[in-house]
């Protein structure tokens, strides 16, 4: 592949700022991140809400990896589900430790086309790079 690999990153809004670094990371290593969702934090109507929609899946559609930080929101959630059914790549940051747990994860993270990290925003952004 020729060019500058995109990603997108999925997460909480009560995350956001995890979110947000783990974005300026991959980008100083020189990845492009296809859609900022963060950027909405004002209560949007249902037309912005659809709007918002559109763009994120039009994110997805367009990365060439997608990063997850869990445990995330519904929307998360969703957009996890939409990046499994395009065959992408699936970064997890797994801020509880919990992916790895029988007994609290989800059949989806375990899929080979996932790969799990527990530990710090930099070394997440390492084991990224290690593959892509």
């Amino acid at each position: 592949m020729t060019g500058t690999k995109k990603f997108y990153v999925a997460g909480s809004f009560k995350r956001m700022s995890l979110v947000n670094g783990i974005a300026t990371q991959l980008e100083t290593s020189g990845f492009k991140q296809t859609y900022d969702w963060t950027k909405h934090v004002a209560e949007p109507s249902l037309a912005d809400l659809r709007k918002i929609a559109q763009a994120e899946y039009a994110g997805i559609v367009d990365c060439d990896f997608f990063v997850f930080v869990f445990p995330g929101g519904k929307g998360a959630n969703v957009e996890f589900g939409i990046a499994t059914a395009l065959h992408k790549p699936i970064y997890v940051l797994d801020t509880i430790n919990q992916i790895k747990n029988p007994a609290e994860t989800s059949t989806f993270y375990l899929m080979d086309h996932v790969h799990a990290f527990h530990g710090t925003v930099a070394e997440f952004k390492v084991f990224i790079l290690s593959r892509e």
